[in-house]
């Protein structure tokens, strides 16, 4: 089945949904580095140490309730997974405005975890469900848009709020849009092609034809246990693992690594914290348009993790004497980590049958959620440690380096027929 001759509206429809609604998971989960830049530690009366870990809590609920939330949404139902997340996840963030101590502020951070942990496994099921493999990297890519983009755009709003309302203030602003787009959300959206009313009855009959095709010949797996103990598996956790280490670092202690270093005001700030993310679109946009036409997943994603973690080091050894060389390369790193996560998500559908696929990529990202955490923690610790940020680079630039390795040792698994032998190499 020829990908051209499939209907052009699924992205038209489909893609703007899922930018939208993974726009609004990383708004709310991000901006707690901008609150922590404005003063949060000293109203509250947060130690460096405790904000780190404060920080850092929103990634150990989301490690423990990936694989439930995305078992539900590819047996049950993506539409009713999405629609409660989004109402919670809204509500969550919103209440991190009104929260007046640090145990509560915890339980925000920790709850915010649980109730956004299912969404980006279940967004890329959603994904899987409407669009074919030649199709699949640059679909995830535009999922995925939602996280640069988002920061993007909120490192300017979120600096403006502050200046101008507060921190509270921000956190309440930016929570409230998810609960409107709940509503949205459930009246728009269909949880599989066949289920649309917007489709042609031949185009959804070609479609499921092509989605059915590349299934023939696909290794069969029981169940998730087998597949969650496959080598393949096991070393793409592994990577992910490491790769968040860098990411999630990065994502929320560089407004407060700028502001520390240049001295400079929240708006600066927030101007400064934007440039790699607009790098990041670009450079997402070029790698999985490149991947899908190349057909190579693997190919797309090391070389940018190394490229990421050299930038590190390069910060690293610049030290504190040349600010803006050491923020160029920073803007480079944050592109290159940014840059692989559409052909890296293609792998796993690729690499097994529909009926798995999904948890597995549940728990691949479940252990970039614990990797996240660690990223997030240690960051936040050795800043406030050492005093420059410097140390962090070293430590995220051997997490990039580490997922280089494990990348490059990830091999296609034997299958039934020749027709996906290369898909992965």
């Amino acid at each position: 089945m020829e990908t051209r001759k499939l209907a052009m509206r699924r992205w038209w429809f489909i893609i703007p949904i899922v930018f939208i609604t993974y726009s609004l998971a990383y708004l709310d989960r991000a901006n707690f580095g901008f609150a922590s830049a404005a003063g949060i530690n000293h109203d509250l009366g947060i130690t460096q140490s405790t904000s780190s870990l404060i920080g850092a809590l929103f990634f150990l609920g989301y490690f423990f309730f990936q694989i439930p939330g995305a078992i539900y949404a590819e047996r049950r139902s993506v539409k009713k997974m999405i629609f409660w997340s989004l109402v919670l996840w809204g509500s969550c963030a919103a209440l991190t405005g009104v929260i007046s101590n640090i145990p509560m502020l915890m339980v925000i951070r920790f709850s915010l975890g649980v109730v956004e942990a299912a969404v980006m496994p279940a967004m890329l099921i959603y994904i899987s469900n409407w669009f074919t493999k030649t199709e699949r990297s640059r679909a995830n890519t535009f999922l995925i848009l939602g996280n640069p983009v988002t920061v993007l755009w909120m490192s300017v709003l979120s600096g403006y709020l502050v200046n101008s309302f507060g921190w509270r203030h921000m956190m309440i602003a930016e929570g409230v849009p998810a609960i409107v787009w709940a509503c949205i959300w459930w009246f728009v959206v269909q949880d599989k092609p066949a289920e649309s009313t917007w489709l042609k009855p031949q185009e959804k009959a070609d479609l499921k034809a092509a989605l059915d095709l590349e299934q023939v010949g696909m290794k069969p797996t029981r169940n998730y246990a087998e597949a969650f103990k496959s080598p393949a598996v096991i070393k793409l956790c592994a990577q992910y693992f490491c790769w968040s280490i860098g990411v999630y670092g990065f994502v929320l202690w560089l407004p407060s690594i700028l502001k520390n270093a240049a001295n400079i005001s929240m708006v600066e700030t927030g101007w400064l914290s934007s440039l790699p993310y607009l790098a990041a679109v670009i450079a997402m946009l070029l790698t999985s348009w490149a991947s899908d036409k190349m057909q190579n997943r693997k190919l797309f994603v090391w070389p940018a993790l190394l490229i990421a973690a050299l930038a590190f080091l390069g910060s690293y050894l610049l030290g504190s004497s040349n600010f803006w060389l050491s923020y160029g390369l920073l803007v480079i790193a944050g592109a290159a980590m940014y840059a692989p996560y559409g052909p890296f998500f293609a792998i796993v559908p690729e690499l097994l049958p529909k009926n798995v696929a999904g948890g597995a990529m549940a728990l691949i990202n479940s252990m970039g959620a614990l990797g996240s955490f660690l990223g997030s923690y240690v960051v936040g610790y050795l800043n406030g440690a050492t005093g420059s940020p410097f140390a962090s680079y070293l430590f995220m630039a051997s997490g990039l380096l580490a997922a280089v390795v494990l990348t490059i040792s990830v091999k296609p698994e034997a299958q039934t027929l020749p027709l996906q032998q290369s898909v992965t190499q």
